[in-house]
């Protein structure tokens, strides 16, 4: 077993944790999860990447083991955890590294690729869109509604999202052998999205969540001009981001690679093997 560290430092005065495994001059990949989750996704993808290439996988701030602090001490937008994301990858000296991205993580790494884009090897995307194409109605027009016009009226829809039933339904949806799940995985993230303050926070980010997707046009030409080698591996059952999302790469990344898998959003969960071999083959085919 390849050994994973489990590490903190202090970033512009908060507590980062991340975990780190592989050679440090290896090729480096920055995993970065997604909502309601941690680096607690990648805790298999980890050790199977970590023979060839060097992981990082950070805990976003208000999520997993790093800070949350008050919606008085920190912004709460994604443009500040990318900050502090970016942060990060400078005290640990990666100047040049591929990205994996899902859910949340994909905002905050296209703050990356759009502020460093000479930093970037390579993109993997899992359910991580950049295109307002795979968008799901039922879940996303609630968001978008309070996001407009937070109040009592489109608050409750949101905070539904919050609830153990919610949470466990994303882990859930779409799988067709739902056994192959850890409850250990929606445990967790409830457990530490019911700390105090945290509904608060994710609210923030439901309310930033606009911001991100007026960010597209800016990462569509990043695309068209880096033509970054990007794989695309998705849930085909997603119900949160479609199948649509994974399509629209090929718009500006004429040559992208897309997968889909018989997987719903946290497709790791179910289809560990196929994505680690999808990546350990892109990867070892652009990275030279």
């Amino acid at each position: 077993m390849i050994p994973v560290r489990h590490l903190t430092v202090s970033i512009d005065g908060l507590n980062v944790f991340y975990r780190e495994a592989g050679p440090r001059e290896a090729p480096a990949i920055v995993l970065l999860h997604g909502f309601p989750s941690s680096s607690h996704m990648f805790r298999n993808l980890i050790p199977a990447l970590a023979d060839r290439y060097h992981v990082i996988a950070p805990d976003h701030i208000g999520f997993g083991y790093s800070s949350a602090p008050s919606l008085q001490e920190f912004p709460y937008t994604f443009a500040a955890l990318t900050d502090v994301t970016a942060g990060l990858l400078a005290h640990l000296g990666l100047d040049r590294y591929a990205l994996y991205v899902q859910n949340y993580g994909a905002p905050i790494g296209w703050h990356l690729a759009t502020r460093f884009p000479d930093r970037i090897t390579a993109i993997v995307t899992q359910s991580g869109n950049a295109y307002v194409d795979g968008f799901v109605d039922t879940f996303w027009n609630g968001l978008f509604a309070y996001a407009a016009a937070p109040g009592p009226a489109t608050e409750p829809a949101v905070r539904g999202a919050l609830t153990p039933e919610s949470v466990r339904w994303q882990y859930l949806n779409g799988v067709p052998d739902p056994s192959l799940v850890s409850p250990d995985t929606w445990t967790l993230d409830q457990v530490l999205l019911d700390r105090p303050g945290n509904a608060e926070i994710q609210l923030q980010l439901f309310h930033d969540y606009p911001a991100n997707v007026d960010l597209y046009p800016s990462v569509h030409e990043y695309f068209r001009t880096s033509q970054v080698p990007l794989l695309a591996v998705w849930g085909a059952n997603d119900e949160i981001f479609g199948p649509d999302g994974a399509r629209a790469f090929r718009r500006d990344l004429p040559d992208a690679e897309i997968h889909f898998l018989d997987a719903g959003h946290f497709a790791l969960e179910s289809h560990l093997d196929a994505i680690t071999g999808y990546i350990r083959g892109f990867l070892g085919r652009v990275l030279t």
